[in-house]
């Protein structure tokens, strides 16, 4: 039996509680919020679980195996840290940490403690995302060329972070999963109109192998779209994760060039074949990452989103918001 506190009951704190709660071979023994009302809430829903309000409590619980930390990004790293020097395996919500070092520092820490971390990269167990990276594995794209993202709406306005911090990590962390090159450069602009924090911003990234990848996040679109497109050489993908009937479409359309005696005689001739939409797992993508994290800690085995997953995130995050204030500078990695 895996025992799971949880640190932070407001808005996606009880969406985990209820997964790890639901899950067989685990049990959640502790909640932890400061504010009176959540823990209010929590105790009606789960009249056996542990209350508090006092953070040192949960993390020093000794019916506690595991701990997740679901609160804002800049506080991640001490309560992070905490529970892994209470011998505890952590889950932290997304992202890792609010810079590259406090991640390094928390990695190093679960190594030599043979603890899991675990970074909540939600949208890499949808079935969405695990499908696109099964056509991407099983060669159906071809070479990969290009990845192009959009997460906009209007609001909602975070105080702590900007639109970069708050919207692209699920971005970076599903092209992290899906593109197996590295990337080598950032270049990002962006504008604030309102509290001080940047609430639109592009960004691109350059891969080796003439990969491509560019996020547009916005906290002032008039519409919600969440739309990612992914050209390959073979075929090429449009996942709509608004469409609730067919959320990944497959086109098999591209590009073809016949060399001829010189540059000048390049023949260009474009393909359109059929498109077609494959069926999608339609589990939860929380309560699959749940099961899966609990099975890591039972079998001792290291996540495939684990700190060194999320640091590569953040390491992304940190240079998109170091161009962000020099205008768009390049900044590599």
């Amino acid at each position: 039996m895996i025992r799971i506190g949880v640190i932070g009951y407001g808005y996606w704190g009880p969406h985990l509680v209820r997964n790890f709660h639901n899950l067989e071979g685990c049990e959640v023994t502790v909640v932890c919020d400061k504010n009176g009302e959540a823990l209010r809430r929590a105790k009606r829903a789960y009249p056996s679980v542990q209350v508090t309000s006092d953070i040192g409590e949960a993390l020093s619980a000794t019916n506690v195996d595991a701990m997740a930390v679901v609160t804002p990004v800049w506080t991640h790293f001490e309560l992070a840290k905490a529970a892994l020097e209470n011998g505890k395996h952590v889950f932290v919500e997304k992202p890792f940490t609010s810079n590259a070092a406090q991640a390094e520092q928390l990695i190093d820490l679960a190594d030599k403690k043979n603890l899991q971390i675990m970074v909540d990269h939600t949208f890499l167990f949808t079935g969405a995302v695990r499908k696109i990276r099964q056509l991407i594995d099983d060669g159906d794209l071809g070479k990969l060329y290009y990845y192009d993202s959009t997460r906009v709406n209007l609001g909602l306005f975070q105080h702590d972070v900007n639109v970069i911090w708050d919207l692209a990590p699920h971005d970076l962390s599903i092209m992290d999963h899906l593109i197996k090159g590295k990337p080598e450069t950032v270049i990002a602009t962006g504008e604030r109109h309102f509290n001080g924090l940047e609430d639109l911003a592009y960004i691109t990234i350059y891969f080796r192998d003439s990969i491509i990848a560019h996020i547009n996040v916005n906290w002032l679109s008039p519409v919600k779209v969440r739309t990612t497109l992914i050209g390959g050489e073979k075929k090429m993908v449009v996942w709509n994760d608004l469409d609730a009937d067919e959320k990944v479409k497959v086109y098999d359309k591209g590009v073809e060039m016949t060399n001829g005696k010189g540059v000048y005689e390049l023949l260009v001739s474009y393909r359109s074949g059929d498109m077609w939409a494959p069926k999608i797992d339609q589990t939860e993508a929380l309560g699959a990452e749940t099961k899966y994290f609990v099975d890591c800690i039972s079998r001792n085995e290291r996540p495939f989103n684990d700190g060194i997953a999320g640091l590569r995130v953040v390491k992304m995050l940190e240079a998109a918001d170091k161009s962000l204030k020099e205008r768009g500078k390049p900044i590599n990695l």
